[in-house]
């Protein structure tokens, strides 16, 4: 249930009957086209956007003033979204005049078609305001919905025009006028789609799409609980384009989440979900369970199992430093524990090199002043830092992990949970997980640590500790197991993760202190002479200082 201050309300309401009025009038020209009617519905365009613009200002007004709150201004915003698609709706109706009146042969249009797409449009129009006030979404739904028919109107019309022009080729001109009419048609269920999503959006107190709707409604019906009491809460967006939303019971929500639900591109969210599950095999206990998994055309989601504790993050950045240490000696003890459990005498390239490769024209996107060609200071060659690659990778090809282990693949810190109460490690988005060199872990982790945007100079030094404890461990354990060439190939792994993090970085001064860093490290390891690599060491102080 949407309410409203009477101000918007009553704005809402005068922008809704003038969209009806103009699409009304648009069925009236289908039935017997004049240019006085269709000059009637061209003259009124300002109308309708003079209530948008008053609908617009109200709500920026209204966000300004008081307390942010979450629910208040997804609602606020989704009415904004409302009044645009409605306006939109009428200037889709002047396109239509447009087109229609320069068609010579208007039989050709089959105007009969379009008058019961538009009968579709106006019971859509009809429903919102009761939309908005009903206690659910099942009223939202079925504007939503309308957009599938009208599809579908779109498509007999589309091939109607296609075929008649094979047949009469000397009514192209017509018929391709009115091609661009069935698409302007078309474009009224995609705003009553987003209308329709933008209801539910304001329902639910988050942004959420129709098929995101749809797998979120099925999925509750597999947790335990009241469906009309459960509450959904925006946790992230990933930058791989995934939605994660915590599911709690309204009674009981202090007391955490139910689950979480991701959804996404269909692809990435099986990813996840065959991450999951090989974890479950390889080694149990360590990754969420999978409550619900459903796809939905080109979209998937999960419901996922909600794992109690912290981030790793979080700890660092909020929590006193017995509660990371005690963190940071479980990880540490998982770690060493989930290498020896899945190790596999298997050497294979790292590949550091050709990963930080095809990701440098992302960083120069963000980055541009990053991209540099080859120069020449005093007599001494300076290589660019696409040349460093180049080098690098081909001395790359002859330091392979001599084993394999499996790995998180995406080992961020915000990846990482601890629950103080178990004392327990849990893994979370798992989509790149596989069997790989176990630097790529470790020098993913260690940079994440850096990269986190903290000014405080006490937060930053342990942010610093704590990525040189990992590397200390990683180096006891490469010692034991006999892995001579593992400090070159955290050199490679840590400049391959220094490079490719600026790209989500915007504060230059940081962004340029890791780019530095990965080409301090690429200048370091092709300063190696063949056959000394078991010498090199890294000098982690210098590196990790601020």
């Amino acid at each position: 249930m949407i309410k409203l201050p009477k101000g918007l309300q009553d704005n809402l309401h005068f922008l809704r009957v003038e969209v009806d009025s103009q699409v009304a009038g648009l069925q009236g020209y289908l039935k017997a086209p004049s240019t006085v009617l269709a000059r009637k519905i061209q003259d009124r365009s300002g109308y309708a956007y003079n209530l948008k613009t008053r609908i617009q200002s109200d709500v920026i007004a209204r966000l300004r003033s008081g307390k942010r709150h979450t629910g208040r201004d997804i609602t606020l915003r989704s009415v904004e979204f409302i009044a645009i698609d409605l306006e939109r709706i009428t200037e889709i109706c002047r396109n239509c005049i447009e087109q229609m009146q320069t068609i010579e042969c208007f039989s050709l249009l089959g105007a009969s078609r379009y008058a019961s797409m538009l009968k579709r449009v106006r019971k859509g129009l009809s429903q919102l305001e009761d939309a908005m006030a009903a206690p659910g979404s099942k009223a939202a739904v079925e504007i939503g919905q309308i957009n599938n028919r009208l599809m579908r109107d779109y498509e007999h019309q589309l091939q109607g025009y296609v075929r008649a022009l094979k047949q009469h080729p000397e009514h192209t001109e017509d018929l391709t006028r009115a091609l661009f009419v069935a698409y302007e048609m078309k474009q009224m269920g995609a705003a009553l789609l987003h209308i329709s999503e933008s209801i539910i959006s304001a329902n639910l107190g988050q942004p959420v799409s129709f098929e995101r709707f749809f797998s979120l409604k099925s999925m509750i019906s597999d947790l335990d609980a009241d469906g009309d009491d459960l509450q959904v809460a925006s946790i992230a967006q990933t930058r791989s384009g995934s939605s994660i939303s915590g599911i709690s019971n309204g009674d009981d929500a202090e007391n955490g989440y139910l689950a979480i639900f991701k959804d996404g591109e269909k692809r990435k969210v099986k990813e996840e979900r065959a991450g999951v599950n090989a974890w479950h095999e390889i080694y149990p206990g360590l990754a969420p369970k999978i409550l619900s998994y459903e796809k939905r055309g080109q979209s998937a989601a999960l419901l996922i199992e909600h794992l109690p504790g912290y981030t790793f993050e979080q700890i660092l950045l909020n929590e006193p430093d017995t509660l990371l240490e005690q963190a940071q000696k479980r990880l540490e003890k998982t770690l060493k524990s989930i290498w020896r459990e899945t190790r596999v005498s298997e050497p294979s390239p790292a590949s550091f090199m050709q990963q930080l490769q095809k990701r440098m024209d992302d960083v120069y996107r963000i980055h541009p002043e990053f991209a540099q060609s080859d120069s020449t200071l005093c007599g001494v060659d300076i290589p660019s830092f696409d040349s460093l690659i180049a080098h690098a990778q081909k001395r790359e090809k002859g330091w392979p992990a001599p084993f394999l282990v499996y790995c998180h693949g995406d080992f961020n810190v915000d990846n990482i949970i601890y629950d103080p109460l178990e004392k327990r490690i849990n893994f979370i988005d798992l989509h790149r997980s596989r069997y790989m060199d176990y630097v790529q872990d470790v020098s993913v982790f260690m940079v994440s640590n850096y990269r986190l945007q903290i000014l405080d100079a006490d937060t930053r030094k342990r942010l610093m500790r704590v990525a040189q404890h990992l590397y200390a461990t990683a180096r006891r354990y490469a010692v034991k197991q006999g892995d001579d060439t593992f400090e070159v190939r955290l050199a490679l792994g840590l400049a391959r993760s220094f490079a490719t993090s600026t790209r989500f970085i915007l504060d230059k001064s940081l962004a340029r202190r890791m780019q530095i860093r990965a080409r301090y490290l690429l200048e370091l390891v092709l300063a190696v002479k063949p056959g000394r690599e078991k010498k090199f060491r890294l000098p982690m102080k210098e590196i990790f200082v601020d």
